[in-house]
């Protein structure tokens, strides 16, 4: 990565968007980095993965995404923390001292119609008439929510992994993810069978109360099956296979399975506000929970993904001070966030790809909502897993197909 120039913005927004009266504000950050030579290159603002996740750092280590060179070459990238993340005014375990139903009402409010609007603001701040953006996962939700209100300031979309149905229900969306699981924990023990034997081993020790992690947490066996959301990556097999290769009753194991457990304690708002992503004008009400299949109930190799559960909060350390919070939120009527006609008329172009193994955000949903887009090209592949634009280049290829040019 060559030599960097790094720009630091801080805005001081209203919390509550539709209600500028409401008087409450917080701050939302931004980097700007561009490389020598690309300080008037046009602005590209990345979208986060998450729920409740910072953007990246740009340092030169392995830290720093490896797309990020990648786009530099032809944009200035902005590196918006998303509110309640990172510098944005972070939420975090100090401000459940306001109680469960303030806490939960300031969620509502950070939601991606409301990182939109911190968009647009950050764009107006750093003159830009137009600007285009690359929504990952989450972000890619983010980015269908700015072409149903805002279309205009986008000059180019770069969707990796975020193709978001904009017009089914929670409920189905994860009906479906637990098909994608089944798939998922098939394909991994037709390579490794001899570990649905230990599978079962290690479900009934977390049966027993005897899986415990370094911080306590007394394992249940739906989180110990949750290890499975490591197989919606290019190369979490090799995580979960490590992990069912180890003495259970090993230091080794315990850490590994600390690490290897979805959901952790650093960014509550991924748990605590991980349904609401797919929430479209209803209330989720434990939705994954709900809407898990006989089989799932019935099989207990059956891994799954990012199905969580309402029990967490009883039995995850880092989860347990979140329980009333988390509760108000799955009764929480949700607003509609996405117009599919808005963005059927939005007339935007750029490129997305399509995972046809997404095990998060199935490949069949995608489609439905890229087919409001003609403009947009996909690029549907089973090369990567959901985390393609970490694990190999992506992003020159979609910006070649958003321009045009011959594939690198």
């Amino acid at each position: 990565m060559l030599d960097l120039t790094v720009e630091e913005h801080t805005l001081t927004l209203p919390l509550v968007w539709s209600d500028p009266s409401d008087g409450r504000t917080i701050d939302v950050f931004a980097r700007v980095v561009s490389r020598e030579g690309g300080e008037s290159l046009p602005f590209l603002v990345f979208l986060q993965g998450g729920p409740g996740h910072e953007a990246p750092r740009p340092f030169h280590s392995s830290t720093s995404p490896a797309w990020l060179d990648e786009a530099l070459a032809d944009y200035r990238v902005v590196l918006l923390d998303q509110r309640g993340t990172g510098l944005s005014s972070p939420v975090g375990d100090s401000d459940l001292d306001r109680g469960a139903a303030a806490v939960a009402e300031h969620l509502t409010h950070l939601r991606t119609d409301a990182i939109v609007r911190d968009c647009e603001a950050l764009r107006e701040h750093l003159e830009a008439e137009t600007w285009s953006v690359l929504g990952q996962s989450f972000g890619g939700f983010t980015t269908l929510a700015y072409l149903s209100t805002d279309a205009a300031a986008l000059e180019k979309v770069f969707i990796t992994g975020g193709l978001s149905t904009v017009t089914r229900s929670a409920d189905e969306v994860y009906a479906l993810c637990y098909d994608k699981m089944r798939a998922a924990s098939e394909r991994y023990y037709r390579r490794f069978p001899e570990h649905r034997d230990v599978m079962r081993r290690l479900v009934d020790l977390a049966d027993d109360g005897s899986l415990t992690l370094p911080d306590g947490e007394v394992v249940s066996p739906s989180r110990l099956r949750s290890v499975g959301s490591a197989l919606g990556t290019d190369d979490g097999w090799q995580s979960v296979w490590s992990l069912l290769e180890r003495d259970p009753s090993s230091n080794a194991f315990r850490h590994d399975l600390a690490h290897a457990l979805p959901f952790g304690g650093r960014n509550p708002l991924y748990f605590v506000f991980h349904e609401s992503s797919y929430a479209n004008g209803q209330a989720t009400r434990w939705s994954a929970e709900r809407m898990e299949p006989a089989d799932f109930r019935e099989d207990v190799t059956l891994f799954t993904g990012e199905h969580i559960r309402r029990e967490w909060t009883e039995t995850v350390p880092a989860f347990q001070p979140w329980r009333d919070v988390a509760l108000e939120l799955a009764e929480f009527a949700w607003p509609t966030i996405y117009d599919p006609a808005a963005i059927a008329a939005s007339g935007a172009s750029g490129a997305a790809a399509v995972h046809a193994n997404d095990v998060y955000v199935p490949m069949e949903f995608s489609l439905e909502t890229a087919a409001l887009l003609p403009a947009v090209n996909v690029w549907l592949t089973s090369e990567h897993e959901h985390n393609g634009l970490r694990a190999g280049p992506v992003l020159p290829r979609l910006i070649d197909l958003a321009h045009g040019r011959r594939i690198r």
